[in-house]
């Protein structure tokens, strides 16, 4: 079990030390990053630190930077990883718990922003406002108010989502389409003003360890051709600018004989009220009384394929920080199950594409948690 470092080495810890950099006050550096007048924060979704080392030959560029790994967070998923960059707070403060975790007694899908389950999608920001699910100023919004220029350069279609609302407000976002612009947008941003912090995010690496899993040619392909964006970008740097990369989790191939399938097991099903997270860490929202009987019969269906711990068990062991917030605190399952080795949790009827994605993340093995924490020299 590798537990986030936080306030140490996670990715929590990314941000404010890179705007401590930027001499914004309030920031402190755990992490070690050298003074400069610019910074972009590059984002490689789903490039874990075990992974880039076992193809190092593949990306060259990333590969020579100086570096080490950090955490992720928990759990080690995208929207909860980015909203610990934003917001430079573990998981308890900002309270954006998994990829799905119910809230408003609904099951929220963090990144579609929608009714997790739902026959038809549903649109929650009207109901789920972002500011409000997540209402801790953002670290963009405290670097703005220090003098900084703050940019977001990501996919046009997450201009005004759910997840940029909560986490990443406070900063113009300039919408891309492709690798091209991702590098023209960034180094414009750099070139904006004096002081600049600008946030970059790639996500198609994440998206063909999903569909192919991790390691395969289409999944190298993709590596080497983001290790070329970000040698692209490095090479054009303004002089006083510095290049720092990142993943906000690494990835598992999954083992059809390690895989449960919540939908087609009465055991597993006997008490649950809802089933949030994904397949590779499950929030278990239980009937009134049930938690125990839910505890047992999980056990028995899976063993020794994963941690099977009580809310407060998990708050306790740190999972989610230091603290966790009384908003957040119903939002963490009566039970959080995290999959070990190569098993998962799925759901064949109600996440059907989910259920099929050979790559997955979320839990608390190395090769899930401990991501890259790169910068240029």
């Amino acid at each position: 079990m590798e537990i986030p470092r936080y306030g140490s080495g996670a990715l929590a810890d990314v941000v404010p030390s890179l705007l401590a950099s930027l001499d914004v006050p309030g920031m402190t550096d755990v992490i070690g990053v050298p003074a400069a007048r610019r910074v972009c924060l590059l984002l490689i979704d789903g490039l874990g630190w075990e992974l880039l080392r076992a193809h190092a030959d593949t990306a060259p560029f990333l590969a020579s930077l100086s570096g080490k790994p950090i955490t992720a967070g928990f759990p080690s998923s995208t929207a909860t990883s980015i909203a610990a960059l934003g917001t430079g707070l573990p998981t308890g403060e900002h309270g954006v718990v998994g990829y799905t975790f119910e809230t408003n007694s609904l099951l929220l899908n963090a990144l579609g922003w929608n009714h997790h389950g739902a026959p038809h999608h549903t649109d929650l920001r009207p109901t789920a406002v972002p500011e409000e699910v997540q209402p801790r100023p953002t670290i963009f919004d405290r670097a703005t108010a220090a003098g900084v220029a703050v940019r977001v350069v990501a996919p046009y279609q997450q201009e005004g989502s759910g997840l940029s609302r909560a986490a990443l407000r406070g900063a113009p976002f300039q919408g891309v389409f492709a690798m091209g612009d991702l590098v023209s947008a960034t180094l414009d941003a750099l070139r904006s003003a004096d002081r600049v912090f600008c946030y970059a995010y790639h996500a198609d690496l994440d998206a063909l360890g999903h569909f192919y899993g991790p390691g395969t040619e289409p999944w190298l392909l993709q590596l080497s051709f983001i290790d070329h964006v970000a040698a692209s970008i490095a090479a054009r740097l303004p002089t006083d600018a510095l290049l720092a990369v990142v993943a906000d989790h690494g990835m598992v191939t999954l083992t059809e004989e390690d895989t449960v399938d919540y939908d087609t097991e009465p055991l597993l099903q006997a008490g649950v009220r809802l089933l949030g997270g994904e397949p590779r860490v499950r929030h278990v929202y239980t009937e009134p009384g049930a938690t125990d009987d839910v505890l047992a019969a999980w056990q028995q269906v899976l063993g020794d394929r994963a941690w099977l711990l009580r809310r407060d068990e998990a708050i306790a062991l740190g999972l989610f920080g230091p603290s966790v917030a009384t908003h957040v605190y119903p939002r963490i399952g009566n039970l959080v199950v995290a999959a070990r080795g190569t098993a998962a949790v799925v759901r064949t009827t109600v996440e059907a594409r989910l259920s099929g994605f050979i790559g997955q993340h979320g839990s608390l093995t190395s090769a899930e948690q401990l991501v890259p924490l790169l910068l240029t020299s």
